[in-house]
């Protein structure tokens, strides 16, 4: 039976601003949805996948990335235009798609439906991503902070700008089959660096907000779904619970023995329960981490010598 590795992740509390550089009149906005009936910020998945792939690239862990970012230019430049995902993490994990328009001149084409023939068709190259990782969504509602600034121009002329704050913690969901990789123990880089992401967003970053894990539940299973996306809830006073992810074990649609849960969840009420249930439980993120590598290294190669 194949293995899939499925995770939440809780930052720590922090002021997110500004997360896509994106201005509407003179305010600089956060993105926004309405979650559980209420406006809540959110950092889009595409970010989170931008920042791993820049730990990747700057992190000296030996992995080597096709698209790299340049600070100096402050753009992307490809390795290899046509992609490879056996020398390449991020074309392995993340995948890719180049789309290619038919070459031919508009003369072709004409002459083509003049015969009734199909005009030529463009090409694609594509690879799905192995690894998903859904938005990362704030615990806290939004209640409409925004800064006020000034910044001088030209001799005497002034504009003046605001930008949209939020003090909140964000929690996002992952999953992955390691099976579908040109390499499966590249899911340990996966790991390693989910849990040790600085600043997620993008190109457009003007703020620190640290995203490593202030708590993690991790989940190495045989099972297809998840089970623990949005597992974490977060009172108003600041109370950390899981509610969903203990009953699910209770109930017995998640084995206890498949999760690991670190961080200041391990602490709170619901994590004493879920250690109680048989889950792993410890305060450690790393250690954790670690402990989780080493099952899926045995798992995966009892896998391949079966």
């Amino acid at each position: 039976m194949t293995f899939h590795l499925f995770g939440n992740i809780l930052t720590g509390y922090g002021t997110a601003a500004n997360n896509r550089g994106e201005n509407d009149g003179n305010i600089t906005t956060l993105q926004k949805i309405l979650w559980k009936n209420e406006v809540h910020t959110t950092v889009s998945a595409e970010a989170i996948r931008w920042a791993l792939r820049y730990y990747w690239q700057t992190s000296g862990n030996g992995c080597e990335v096709n698209r790299r970012w340049n600070d100096q230019i402050n753009d992307n430049e490809w390795k290899t235009p046509a992609f490879d995902p056996k020398l390449y993490i991020d074309d392995d994990v993340l995948g890719f798609m180049r789309a290619e328009g038919a070459k031919v001149d508009a003369s072709d084409e004409k002459s083509a439906k003049k015969k009734g023939e199909k005009a030529p068709k463009g090409t694609t190259t594509a690879r799905r991503g192995v690894l998903e990782v859904t938005r990362a969504i704030s615990t806290q509602p939004y209640s409409g902070d925004i800064t006020f600034n000034a910044k001088s121009g030209q001799k005497g002329s002034t504009s003046l700008y605001g930008t949209e704050v939020h003090a909140t913690r964000y929690q996002y969901g992952f999953a992955m089959t390691p099976a579908r990789l040109h390499q499966q123990d590249r899911v340990i880089e996966v790991l390693k660096g989910l849990i040790s992401l600085g600043e997620v967003a993008g190109n457009h970053s003007r703020f620190l907000y640290d995203f490593a894990p202030d708590s993690i539940v991790l989940r190495w299973t045989h099972d297809f779904s998840p089970r623990l996306l949005y597992c974490f809830e977060e009172s108003s006073d600041g109370e950390l619970t899981m509610p969903d992810l203990v009953r699910r074990v209770q109930v017995g649609d998640v084995d206890p023995q498949e999760l690991w849960i670190a961080g200041a969840a391990a602490e709170t009420e619901d994590g004493e329960k879920l250690e109680e249930l048989g889950a792993h439980v410890d305060v450690g993120i790393k250690s954790t981490m670690n402990a989780v590598i080493e099952r899926m290294q045995a798992d995966l190669f009892q896998e391949a010598v079966a």
